[in-house]
């Protein structure tokens, strides 16, 4: 098998319009065959997934779980583009996953994109200056910055944390094989959660721990 470079990524990107490492994963497992590599990534419904997450999506369903008793409480839009989508049992069942990861991860985002520039370069400043004070090179502790970076996103941006159910599969790849099933563009437009007593200084309680327990037992 020959080297799978970064063109031929690209190129099987613009043909097809699926995402990056899915594109270098069918590369890899046809050999680098561009022709094998299509077909991989449309039996696999991505690339039709990748496109139609272009396409507007205006109908779905706001969610809402409540946990505890009514210790933490969330409420999450998820969108889709039509209205037969948004009341059929896999989106639904979607919306309600989604729902309970947000209360038991607590993300602060939906995506990175939607994190301030100002916090992502406050952040990148502390760790610099960590990774300094441990002792590390210049060139080593800006790598170190860059991968503590990434995970702050994986941390804070709900769409790239691991999927509760699946610890395996990230939000973004659950969201991506339900468009491939549903046939349509699905987009987590925005959440909410609200926790009790949060910003009152009171002993603390594990709530998302407890979610998480619940989850296991779903």
């Amino acid at each position: 098998m020959g080297m799978i470079t970064a063109e031929m990524v690209k190129d099987l990107r613009e043909r097809t319009g699926a995402g990056m490492m899915d594109c270098k994963k069918a590369l890899t497992e046809t050999g680098g065959d561009m022709d094998k590599a299509i077909d991989f990534l449309r039996e696999k419904g991505l690339a039709a997934a990748a496109k139609r997450a272009g396409r507007v999506a205006a109908e779905g369903v706001v969610e809402a779980y409540i946990h505890g008793g009514g210790r933490i409480g969330v409420m999450l839009e998820l969108n889709c583009e039509t209205d037969f989508v948004a009341k059929t049992e896999d989106f639904r069942t979607l919306a309600k996953d989604l729902a309970m990861q947000v209360a038991a991860s607590n993300p602060a985002y939906v995506r990175r994109e939607e994190v301030p520039a100002e916090i992502i370069d406050h952040e990148r400043e502390v760790l610099k200056a960590q990774a300094m004070n441990e002792g590390k090179p210049a060139n080593i502790a800006e790598k170190m910055v860059e991968g503590r970076i990434e995970k702050y996103y994986k941390e804070n941006c709900l769409m790239e944390q691991p999927f509760i159910k699946d610890p395996d599969t990230t939000v973004t790849q659950l969201i991506t094989a339900k468009i491939a099933k549903i046939g349509e563009n699905i987009s987590v437009r925005r959440f909410v959660r609200y926790q009790l007593g949060e910003g009152i200084e009171k002993k603390s309680a594990d709530f998302a721990a407890e979610v998480m327990a619940t989850v296991k037992n779903c």
